[in-house]
């Protein structure tokens, strides 16, 4: 169902009119999906759905103005928009809305996501790129409400970037940055930050960004007037409105089932964007939502009879209809005809999407069946599984944690026996959960030979003559090697460019590679992580700084719910390599010295999470990640730019391992775990426990996530029998993380003598001023006390009571 890309202005009538009924078909195969996509869920075959219907015309008209290349980041009611495109056709959408776990049939995130949530694939089978420019492209969308938006303005920045930057391979990625990013949001939605803080960056960068507005004038059950200033988001927005000396936004207003002029001002829009790379705003108003926000509750309860009166009447689709019989663009009896055909084919696909979804289940149901059948027939316990066997033979259409429940609950009955019968059960269950639970949990990380973690270390070199440098030259070095070996890499954030970053780390770079790859941006720290998701969805290298660890926090849901979990809602089909460097740990005051680590590790599952002790270790890992194409967040020494490192020969060429601890001083009596700047203070009290008999084992984590793929901390463990974990993160935070990793999973109970420790900073926030971090972190006469504690309770005779 892919549309003609021309457009009204070149085409006939006879083709106009084919255009026109085309479009009719792709909306009422829309809204009859949504319909009977509701009934699905209240009848219990999907747990819930939110639909497209009342939007339909102007996606058909973004449709027309979208072109190969281009890029959409949208929201869930764009289902008419993919039908237009091709990438969307009725049993596909019921397997969305049932979650079948199988790609070919759900190619949008096999079940991960509820229905309506998009995504174009950007990668072959072994995660090289498609050709992007050959394709349009959706990138993945997220529930969360604007939270489409940052990364809508890295996607119309990288339009920009491959046309003004000289030297980077288009091939795949761009046609000389004609590509348009296009965006769609709800009215209600611009009430968020990211909203707002995107439209102010896109109007600074001035990119090629088209934003539409689907307004219905409600956001659930709470209307317009609630949401925005005068109502009216194009009316809010006017001191956005470009003019003739001023930079800005194109604004266009239009009605949602005004059908003409929807395809023209959409034409319009794109034609602004793509050919000046000025960005767009069209506000769509007077559309409606026939069957209320979702599937939780009825739109009755909140509109009055007048509002849904007027909602039936101006029906885009309804218009639309009038339209067409007006102009006489076809018939009563041929419309009735077609509405008829597309009511059979929903249906059809709506029954062929069930079949298939259930067939896995029934032929599995009926292995397992068998399988209980025998195993009760040699049980002593016969009666207690028949019945497991018959509950399932009642569920007429299991699922798969059906089929999981049953046989794991049989298992119960069997315990002490032995026949071939429960080996059997036990093979079956086995084998099912192992091909079961990757539908589920697969691509949390790149499962490709390039991953991360397979990079092959690579020490620094010295040479005779080595110096020592401030650690802040090792990093600046570092990327202006990197920058000249990679053409596709940049850098942006607050203070980054002209000043080259705060504490140096970028000097006199912005000057030798340019304002475009070495950029300052303003203080808007989610859409900084935007410009990097979007950049890297378009085959660039971005590395997106985040001034202080602590703003990190402004940015935690762009993060969390669109980077960290892009590789694993769209099953390993996109991709978005975006490194996020920032700086943290050990200064004084609340505000520039937290330590959030277990609030990290625990949102950003599906980034790496590196905690280098010094830059050249930073450094290393910069290499590292620009040798792979995943994620991650580098969180560097505050305090440790200043601080003499020997410079290695071999710049931009070293590589730091993502996933091994190093051990830093060999000991025997106890295993001290720290990362980050406390670490120079452990190797310091390291030294001065030798005084009083004391030889603790010194181990950096330097990767939090993931952590000591090779199990070093446990061989550690079986040495020394001792383990204390200092952590300048707050108690239970990311101590207790490290804990479950070498305690559980590396099973280090096992040869501990002595209980695990930990030594974290206080609960609350560091205090200002240098006492402040004394009083507020752990300081080195904590460490030697806790570890002197340690080994007073394990031999109190050799360590007597220090206080």
């Amino acid at each position: 169902m892919k549309p003609d890309p021309s457009t009204s202005n070149d085409i006939s009538f006879a083709d106009f009119q084919s255009q026109i009924l085309q479009d009719y078909e792709t909306a009422v195969t829309s809204r009859e999906c949504s319909l009977m996509g509701r009934r699905e869920v209240l009848s219990g075959k999907a747990k819930f759905g939110i639909f497209g219907d009342g939007k339909e015309l102007p996606q058909l008209a973004m449709a027309r103005a979208f072109q190969d290349g281009d890029f959409r980041s949208g929201y869930y009611r764009d289902q008419t928009f993919m039908m237009a495109l091709g990438y969307l056709n009725p049993k596909e959408f019921f397997h969305g809305l049932y979650a079948t776990t199988d790609l070919e049939k759900e190619p949008m995130s096999a079940g991960r996501q509820m229905g309506g949530h998009f995504v174009t694939h950007s990668l072959n089978e072994d995660g090289s790129w498609k050709d992007l420019t050959q394709q349009k492209n959706s990138s993945a969308d997220i529930s969360c409400t604007a939270g489409q938006m940052p990364r809508l303005v890295g996607l119309a920045q990288a339009s920009k970037i491959y046309r003004n930057v000289k030297g980077i391979d288009q091939t795949n990625f761009s046609k000389n940055g004609n590509e348009v990013a296009w965006g769609t949001i709800g009215n209600a939605s611009t009430s968020e930050g990211h909203f707002f803080e995107a439209m102010n960056a896109a109007g600074v960068m001035q990119i090629p960004m088209v934003i539409c507005i689907w307004d219905d004038e409600y956001g659930i059950s709470v209307p317009s007037e609630f949401h925005t200033t005068k109502g009216n988001i194009s009316e809010a927005l006017k001191g956005f409105q470009r003019t003739e000396d001023k930079e800005g936004f194109e604004i266009l207003k239009i009605k949602g089932w005004d059908y003409t002029g929807l395809i023209h001002a959409f034409e319009n829009a794109s034609d602004i964007a793509r050919e000046n790379h000025v960005p767009v705003l069209i506000h769509v108003t007077e559309l409606t939502q026939p069957q209320g926000h979702s599937t939780s509750g009825s739109h009755e309860r909140y509109k009055s009879p007048e509002r849904l009166e007027w909602e039936r009447e101006n029906d885009c689709n309804k218009r639309f209809r009038e339209w067409i019989l007006e102009n006489n663009i076809s018939t009563e009896e041929e419309l009735k005809k077609l509405e008829r055909e597309i009511k059979h084919k929903v249906r059809s696909a709506k029954k062929e999407a069930w079949n298939e979804f259930l067939k896995p289940h029934l032929q599995a149901k009926k292995q397992l069946v068998q399988l209980l059948d025998s195993v009760a027939g040699k049980s002593p316990n016969r009666s207690f599984i028949t019945k497991i066997k018959n509950d399932l033979i009642a569920i007429e259409e299991p699922l798969k944690k059906d089929l999981a429940s049953k046989s794991r609950s049989a298992l119960r009955y069997l315990l002490g026996e032995s026949t071939p019968e429960k080996k059997q059960l036990q093979e079956w269950i086995n084998t099912f959960m192992a091909n079961t639970q990757p539908k589920y949990s697969s691509h949390l990380y790149s499962e490709l030979p390039s991953k991360a973690t397979k990079i092959a270390p690579v020490a620094p070199s010295y040479s005779e003559d080595m110096e020592e440098v401030d650690g802040r030259i090792i990093l600046r070095d570092n990327f202006d090697a990197l920058f000249t070996k990679y053409p596709e890499a940049l850098v942006f954030g607050e203070d980054t460019g002209n000043i080259g970053d705060v504490n140096q780390g970028l000097e006199g770079l912005q000057k030798k590679f340019g304002d475009m790859r070495v950029a300052d941006t303003g203080i808007r720290e989610t859409t900084i992580i935007g410009q990097g998701v979007g950049l890297a969805l378009r085959g660039l290298r971005p590395i997106a700084e985040i001034q202080y660890l602590d703003y990190i926090l402004y940015a935690i849901q762009t993060l969390s719910d669109d980077l960290a979990s892009l590789m694993y809602r769209t099953v390993g089909k996109q991709k978005a390599p975006l490194i996020v460097r920032t700086r943290g740990h050990r200064l004084e005051g609340i505000w520039h010295s937290g330590s959030p680590m277990a609030g990290l590790i625990s949102l950003l599952r599906g980034m790496y999470i590196l905690v280098p002790r010094n830059m050249t270790q930073a450094a290393g890992f910069y290499n590292t990640l620009m040798k792979s194409d995943e994620p991650a967040l580098i969180i560097e020494s505050l305090n440790g730019y200043r601080l003499k490192e020997k410079k290695p020969a071999n710049l931009g060429a070293f590589c730091t391992p993502i996933g091994k601890v190093e051990t830093l001083k060999k000991g025997t009596d106890i295993t001290i775990l720290s990362y980050g700047s406390t670490l120079r203070i452990v190797e310091k009290v390291a030294q001065d426990l030798l005084e009083v008999g004391i030889d603790a084992e010194v181990i950096d984590a330097q990767s939090l996530l993931p952590f000591d793929l090779e199990h070093d901390v446990v061989k550690s463990l079986k040495k020394t029998n001792r383990f204390l974990i200092v952590d300048e993160d707050v108690p239970g935070g990311c101590s207790a993380y490290l804990l479950q990793e070498v305690l559980e999973n590396q099973k280090g109970y096992r040869y501990l003598d002595s209980a695990p420790r930990t030594l974290t900073a206080k609960a609350h926030r560091p205090a200002y001023a240098s006492d402040g971090d004394y009083f507020s972190k752990p300081n080195a006469e904590d460490i030697f006390e806790k570890v002197y504690e340690i080994m007073h309770e394990a031999n109190p005779k050799s360590y007597p009571s220090l206080r």
